[in-house]
């Protein structure tokens, strides 16, 4: 059993680190982590993102304008820029060394030690990584419930609201968290070589021959 689940549990681990972290990246370049809505005029639709803010309109167009300065940008935004660049090259670090320590990878095979320490790493990286991607989305989302409801802000004014930006960042870090948690499981769990499972088999083999003889 251990010789199905471990390798299965390592795979499953990588498949969801590698969605999250391609998913982080995503929300990274996305200009939707907020959507502003004109009443005054419903065919324009503003958005705006850590790079650049955009205007999307009825017809199916769309026009972007990057940032001027970074030092101009909201103390969330130019935080949020610095928490996503960080989680996305710890993601990669993490897939980097994760697919190294795999049981199924040839390399390395006679120091075990060695490639539990990388799954080891890897794992702990992609829980960093998922946590400096929910930490930027959490605090965009924070202020800017913040300024909706702000009672000093007249009600003519335009509020900004949540964009669909955010919500693929918090999926993104909880599949890196849930990756990096079943690879770390998989290094309690016991090894078992393949000799081992082949005797086993050929031990069952046998005891089933010799019930047939009975």
């Amino acid at each position: 059993m251990a010789l199905v689940y471990r390798p299965t549990m390592q795979l499953s681990g990588l498949l969801f680190s590698l969605l999250g972290w391609v998913l982080s990246c995503l929300t990274t370049y996305l200009p939707q982590w907020k959507n502003l809505n004109l009443e005054l005029n419903e065919l324009e639709i503003w958005t705006m993102g850590l790079w650049q803010a955009c205007v999307v309109q009825e017809e199916g167009g769309m026009q972007c304008k990057d940032f001027d300065s970074f030092l101009a940008l909201p103390p969330e935004l130019r935080i949020s820029r610095i928490l996503m660049v960080f989680s996305n090259g710890s993601g990669l670090l993490g897939l980097l060394l994760s697919g190294f320590g795999l049981d199924c990878s040839k390399i390395g095979e006679r120091q075990q030690e060695q490639k539990k320490r990388l799954l080891l790493f890897g794992g702990t990286l992609f829980w960093l990584s998922g946590i400096t991607a929910i930490v930027p989305v959490s605090w965009v989302a924070h202020s800017t419930v913040q300024e909706f409801w702000d009672e000093n802000i007249p009600d003519i004014v335009p509020r900004w609201d949540f964009g669909e930006a955010l919500f693929v960042g918090w999926f993104a870090g909880f599949c890196l968290i849930l990756g990096g948690s079943l690879l770390n499981c998989t290094i309690c769990s016991p090894e078992v070589h393949p000799s081992s499972s082949r005797y086993a088999v050929a031990e069952e083999q046998d005891r089933c021959q010799h019930l047939e003889t009975e």
